[in-house]
């Protein structure tokens, strides 16, 4: 019998701060003081501060969905590269730092997809950070599912599938996330894709 990750893990529910009207320069202020604590991000966006407590759960779901997704670029040849969460930023207005980010084809400043995982929902600025920097397709993966937005003419609109890998089954993906086992989720995802 195959467990869900939902089951094997008490998903707590990650702390969240906002703080709006709040100017860069306290922003960056703020952030030096947290420079040493583990597990916290911070994120700004045209004057809301948002503080974030990162835990196991989240991470797992991270790194699960990390590797499927590597394994379905090296069994599709699919031109990939990684920039993982390196920290985003438009001076004086915009700040954060993406769970999981490519670019295909070529390397560019801007990643193609950004992948978030969201374990509490509720962020004033979930896709406004991605539209000031012109990411054209945005994930969430948030409450078991996987949400895709695709940037349409400056605003996002929430589509059914993936634009960039449209042959990806999403619903296969997220399936094997939810599983307890990051090899049985491996193994699975493989032999499906496989097919």
């Amino acid at each position: 019998m195959t467990q869900t990750l939902e089951n094997a893990v008490n998903l707590p529910e990650e702390q969240r701060f906002f703080r709006h009207g709040l100017s860069w320069e306290k922003f960056k202020a703020i952030q030096a003081s947290f420079e040493n604590v583990p597990g916290v991000r911070l994120f700004y966006c045209e004057g809301i501060l948002e503080i974030v407590s990162i835990g196991k759960p989240h991470e797992v779901i991270k790194c699960l969905i990390g590797l499927l997704l590597g394994q379905y670029f090296l069994e599709q040849g699919i031109e990939f590269f990684p920039s993982g969460s390196f920290s985003q930023i438009v001076p004086k207005i915009l700040e954060y730092q993406v769970d999981l980010s490519y670019c295909f084809v070529t390397d560019k400043l801007i990643p193609d997809l950004c992948i978030e995982v969201v374990i509490t929902s509720g962020s004033p600025i979930k896709l406004q950070k991605y539209k000031l920097m012109g990411v054209p397709e945005v994930w969430f993966w948030e409450d078991g599912t996987i949400e895709v937005y695709c940037l349409r003419e400056q605003e996002y609109e929430k589509v059914a599938k993936s634009e960039l890998i449209p042959e990806l089954d999403l619903s296969l993906l997220n399936r094997c996330v939810l599983l307890s086992s990051p090899l049985e989720a491996i193994r699975e995802f493989r032999q499906n894709i496989q097919q």
